[in-house]
């Protein structure tokens, strides 16, 4: 079984499937584990056939919403949210019986941070933002994947790793530079022919406003505003409102 530092190791997402209670009758036992993989494999014993089925389903489900679930596999049981919050009741689908609790605990890339620039505030960022679960790349440009980018190379190749941000489709951008400085280097990048929408992407002067004086204040302030972006909720799609024909969307005409 591929272990869960190689997995990690090679950036591989993967729910770690871990035994914690069984009543008989079940070939289970406490302490089985198992790895499941984003296609649905599973690497280990958690139950055999009664269980990988459900496992495998409840597993997927975790790795998109990246958190843990107790699930419980219960004869008789309905399925659905159990009394706890956390935990998921699945009913066993085997004529045999038994029961089963597993905890599923998911394994996600760290999100990629290019920095750009090896200047104090780059070199603080970097620090700070491996500490919190990002996977920093100092002096270095946006690639597709990454996450973030943070131009922090005071002047020297700002424009051209911003547009590598934009292009990569980094869900935080940002410069690190003065009010001024980065109105100029939106300037030119319209100049260059960067669209508006995607200027508005560019986050400059960097960070949330704290009053940071000291590198690792202005450090703090961008990890802070990247992981406000990181942590916000989904926003669903609402659909527009339907105006049935000869109506108004709400407003009065006077003649």
């Amino acid at each position: 079984m591929s272990t869960a530092t190689e997995l990690e190791a090679a950036g591989v997402p993967f729910v770690s499937a871990t035994v914690v209670r069984c009543a008989s009758p079940t070939s289970a036992r406490p302490g089985d584990r198992a790895v499941v993989l984003g296609d649905g494999s599973i690497d280990g014993f958690v139950g055999g056939s009664c269980a990988d089925a459900t496992v495998r389903l409840q597993a997927l489900r975790v790795l998109e919403t990246g958190e843990p679930v107790l699930l419980k596999i219960l004869p008789g049981a309905e399925d659905g949210p159990a009394a706890e919050e956390g935990a998921v009741v699945v009913a066993n689908p085997c004529l045999s019986g038994g029961a089963l609790e597993l905890f599923l605990e998911p394994h996600l890339p760290r999100p990629g941070l290019a920095v750009a620039g090896t200047s104090p505030i780059a070199r603080a960022l970097c620090s700070l933002s491996a500490a919190v679960g990002f996977a920093p790349r100092p002096g270095a440009v946006a690639e597709p994947g990454d996450f973030a980018a943070v131009v922090a190379s005071l002047g020297h190749g700002d424009e051209d790793a911003l547009r590598r941000a934009l292009d990569a489709g980094c869900a935080y951008v940002a410069l690190v530079a003065s009010e001024r400085r980065g109105a100029g280097v939106l300037d030119e990048l319209r100049a260059a022919g960067v669209a508006d929408a995607d200027l508005a992407r560019i986050r400059t002067p960097a960070g949330l406003d704290i009053h940071a004086r000291t590198h690792e204040e202005i450090a703090l302030s961008i990890l802070a505003e990247l992981v406000a972006v990181r942590r916000a909720p989904a926003v669903p799609d609402v659909p527009a409102p339907r105006v049935e024909a000869g109506h108004g969307g709400g407003g009065c005409c006077h003649g």
